[in-house]
């Protein structure tokens, strides 16, 4: 069962960091973040800071949507754009998970994977 989580947590982790991998979408990302509380965007006046198409940044909003970052609220005729506050905690806390650094795994489990581990030189060399 904790195989199963550690799994799904590491697909989460891999479809944020894919997402977060464009530099559209990440300089979006940012400019959402900039923006106060219940102060959102449309994709209009997205495509104008960014110097994109609006074609462009609705692709890059569907990508951010499926992965829970961005949230759309429809105002009038438009729908306006905004950062998900908690979803955007939880992409923090799994980059910080994840590139941060742990205890090192025992040398008799690196044995166990790598039998030349045994604290000889393993580069060849």
């Amino acid at each position: 069962m904790a195989e199963q989580a550690f799994k799904e947590d590491i697909e989460e982790q891999a479809a944020v960091f894919s997402a977060l991998a464009d530099p559209t979408r990440l300089r979006l990302v940012r400019l959402l973040c900039q923006q106060q509380e219940g102060r959102a965007l449309c994709v209009n006046a997205l495509a104008a800071l960014l110097g994109v198409t609006q074609s462009a940044i609705s692709q890059h909003l569907k990508v951010l949507k499926a992965i829970g970052l961005v949230k759309g609220e429809r105002r009038g005729y438009y729908i306006h754009y905004f950062i998900n506050h908690e979803a955007l905690e939880r992409c923090r806390e799994q980059a910080l998970a994840t590139l941060s650094l742990r205890e090192p795994v025992g040398e008799k489990e690196y044995e166990n994977c790598c039998p030349l581990r045994g604290g000889r030189d393993v580069s060849g060399e």
